[in-house]
């Protein structure tokens, strides 16, 4: 894949201290990295707090934006918020030291690498920012946002599950007890 410069630091002309970068990511960010999604208009800032030090760099990402994605209880798509906060150690080692295991509260990367390409990490932070369970959010009155047919729909299909459990074919066993034979001790 070629490199998006965009999201790239060089390091080695910052000076110690904190600089701040930002982000504008739109949908031609993920599907560079992930053609195939099930959410869309992606309209999110990452801002990120870059503070330098000799032998490390303590980055800070901050997330915040909208998306719109499929909910999991009607189907129906929805703006949701995104908002959420990570932060990154990264240590310079020695060109011999670098392994490619990283711990999970730091990267290693060599001091030879003078640019760090940020991109593969928003990414990563911001899909972690896209919950798991995508329902609708509630409404002022404190009712459901969603769909009011889907609703109608699942609970017709519950009540239908109930009918279908009742004429199980187990149905007969629920009286039978089985006796179980106590060992004697002697």
């Amino acid at each position: 894949m070629k490199s998006n410069r965009e999201f790239e630091i060089a390091w080695q002309g910052l000076k110690p201290g904190i600089h701040e970068f930002q982000y504008e990511l739109n949908d031609r960010f993920i599907d560079n990295k992930q053609p195939e999604h099930d959410f869309r208009q992606l309209n999110a800032i990452v801002k990120v707090k870059f503070d330098k030090k000799n032998n490390f760099f303590l980055l800070h990402f901050d997330i915040d934006g909208t998306i719109i994605v499929p909910c999991d209880r009607c189907g129906d798509e929805f703006e949701m918020q995104l908002w959420d906060e990570f932060d990154l150690m990264i240590k310079l080692v020695a060109e011999d030291v670098v392994s490619n295991e990283d711990d999970g509260d730091a990267v290693f990367i060599p001091r030879s690498q003078t640019v760090l390409d940020l991109s593969d990490w928003i990414y990563e932070f911001l899909l972690l920012s896209i919950p798991l369970q995508k329902v609708h959010p509630e409404k002022a009155d404190g009712a459901s946002g969603c769909n009011s047919q889907a609703l109608g729909l699942l609970k017709t299909l519950e009540i239908h599950e109930e009918e279908h459990l009742k004429n199980d074919i187990w149905k007969g066993l629920e009286g039978l007890q089985i006796k179980k034979e106590k060992k004697k001790k002697g």
